[in-house]
């Protein structure tokens, strides 16, 4: 199977996320109160995702599959929904420079550090001295975009 389309994914998916929070922004300030805001963003997520359900059903988890899931393993939308509530009611307070560049900053710092510890059931990547640099070269520069 060829995967030369996976990396051009990531980044569109990266650009995508970036007008995220700007639309869901506007999205709360047309509907006022912020949980409803986020409860419409996720109906619509809810929505796609049973459709694509419908469309591919296969494969379906075992019941062995189900017994050996980890506690944690369907708090993702959860954790998920934290960052778009971030985003919708903190992008016209802070910017989508300064709102992008802090998530996407943590979340390089807790990748590392997930990676490095094999933390969530990933393997071992352990930190070397020129992934730290880029770490902190990434914090920097976010710090400089929310300076200026």
């Amino acid at each position: 199977m060829n995967n030369a389309w996976i990396y051009p994914f990531i980044i569109i998916g990266g650009f995508l996320q970036a007008a995220g929070a700007p639309i869901n922004g506007e999205l709360k300030s047309s509907l006022v109160n912020p949980w409803l805001a986020s409860a419409v963003s996720f109906l619509l997520v809810t929505f796609v995702a049973i459709a694509m359900f419908w469309i591919q059903p296969t494969p379906l988890p075992t019941l062995e599959n189900l017994r050996s899931m980890k506690w944690w393993a369907p708090l993702g939308g959860i954790v998920g929904a934290v960052a778009v509530f971030a985003g919708l009611t903190l992008v016209q307070k802070v910017g989508v420079g300064t709102l992008n560049g802090l998530t996407i900053c943590a979340n390089l710092v807790a990748s590392v550090a997930i990676d490095h510890f094999g933390l969530l059931g990933v393997p071992d990547h352990p930190i070397s001295w020129i992934r730290f640099l880029g770490t902190l070269l990434m914090v920097c520069g976010v710090a400089i975009v929310m300076h200026f």
